[in-house]
């Protein structure tokens, strides 16, 4: 766990982030991240690089044109809804629980209108290429993402791979799914219940939260822990792509100890 702290001002930073890279984990169902030097120090005395991916890998935000039509892009969400104060939530789930509005109610006094807020299931910590990771995840009940959208938070980060439980995506029997082929007889050999039945419809709390201009943070990672159950500020700023869907970020918290940090006030310098 690291904290990075700036000598002169006090200012300290914690990385939220999983590391995006080649071979990196990948949602079944995705194309993988093709990444490869095009010019290289060796031969050319210089270095660039090409990369052919989906930008819903790693670490990302979801803007509301995933999953509502012609609704804003990457680039059309306001900045300030990628900076900002914000409380990461701790509520550890296991495998295939929901996260419920009753979990929410403990938070009521605080989480505020405005907030950002991320989710600490304690998955994150889960992070690979595994089925375990993607097909064994906790999800975001509807009743849940409707708290969110009640309580008029601006930006929701999670440390799953998706909002939704994975049996409400297309892992499962939905859309153009399953890409997970096993996944729901698994769930129905576990818990003896039907997983269309218990899972009617598609990506339902993502969904809901996009349609109500509340961008989704998927993946958080690296040090969630060091800042969970902290008010904190946070910076997550994706590319200015007006028509994105999604952008890989580097989401991190930064906090103030000793209050000697400032924002400059943007006076004239001429």
């Amino acid at each position: 766990m690291t904290i990075r702290t700036e000598p002169e001002t006090g200012l300290q930073y914690v990385e939220l982030s999983h590391p995006w890279h080649h071979n990196q984990p990948v949602l079944p169902g995705l194309d993988e991240l093709i990444l490869y030097r095009s010019v290289n120090h060796a031969k050319h005395g210089v270095m660039s690089q090409k990369f052919k991916t989906t930008f819903h890998t790693s670490t990302h935000v979801n803007a509301p044109i995933h999953l509502v039509s012609g609704a804003k892009g990457v680039g059309e969400i306001p900045l300030e809804t990628f900076w900002g104060t914000g409380v990461v939530l701790s509520i550890p789930k296991l495998q295939w629980e929901l996260i419920t509005a009753d979990d929410l109610s403990v938070f009521e006094e605080v989480v505020q209108a405005e907030d950002i807020v991320i989710i600490n299931t304690g998955w994150h910590k889960r992070y690979s290429d595994s089925q375990d990771y993607f097909g064994h995840s906790p999800g975001l009940s509807v009743e849940a993402a409707q708290w969110f959208i009640d309580k008029k938070i601006k930006l929701l980060g999670v440390d799953t791979p998706q909002v939704d439980h994975p049996l409400a995506t297309s892992l499962a029997e939905h859309r153009n799914g399953p890409t997970m082929k096993r996944l729901a007889p698994e769930y129905e050999r576990t818990t003896g219940r039907n997983a269309k039945s218990d899972f009617p419809d598609w990506v339902p709390a993502h969904r809901l939260l996009l349609q109500h201009d509340i961008p989704t943070i998927e993946n958080v990672g690296g040090d969630l822990d060091v800042v969970t159950e902290r008010r904190c500020t946070f910076h997550a700023m994706p590319w200015r792509w007006n028509e994105g869907d999604a952008c890989v970020v580097r989401l991190m918290a930064l906090m103030d100890p000793e209050g000697r940090y400032q924002v400059e006030s943007g006076q004239t310098t001429a």
